[in-house]
């Protein structure tokens, strides 16, 4: 192979749209923008939403109402069930730990382990926050419960 040789893929160079190369040319005179106006004009491109200096809709509407999305806290559930598959007797269970064993993913600020499902293994568990069920649940099995933290909305 020599470099004299290199040509691109078939099909993969268009030929250049000749503006502005006469009438006849199919491109000519004013080159597919029309006539006139704002987008005839170089460097005439109109920002999204923009009405040309009338007050645009989205500043039109009312704003109203409250958006939770800034105080939003994400409650990662883990079941019993999941701590009884992936986790070995005397094991500790901690946001780590289940991180490592692809039980929890993804952003959260909170992990809840909720009692669905039976446990038979004494687990040492250390996460945010426990429910009634799964925490009888785990004593019942000979395993405690350390909570991390326990993060209340305000």
């Amino acid at each position: 192979m020599k470099l004299h040789t290199l040509s691109p893929n078939k099909g993969s160079k268009h030929r250049v749209k000749r503006l502005g190369c006469g009438e006849s040319s199919g491109h000519g005179k004013t080159s597919g923008k029309g006539n006139k106006g704002q987008k005839a004009r170089s460097g005439g491109t109109v920002r999204v939403g923009f009405e040309g200096g009338q007050m645009p809709l989205h500043r039109r509407l009312p704003k109203r109402g409250f958006n939770n999305f800034d105080y939003k806290i994400v409650v990662f559930p883990v079941n019993l069930s999941s701590l009884e598959d992936h986790f070995e007797a005397g094991a500790i269970v901690d946001e780590a730990a289940l991180r490592a064993c692809g039980v929890v993913n993804g952003r959260c600020d909170t992990v809840k382990i909720l009692g669905t499902g039976e446990i038979t293994k004494a687990l040492t568990i250390a996460v945010n926050a426990v429910s009634a069920t799964a925490k009888e649940k785990i004593e019942k099995a000979g395993g405690t419960i350390q909570l991390a933290w326990f993060f209340a909305p305000c």
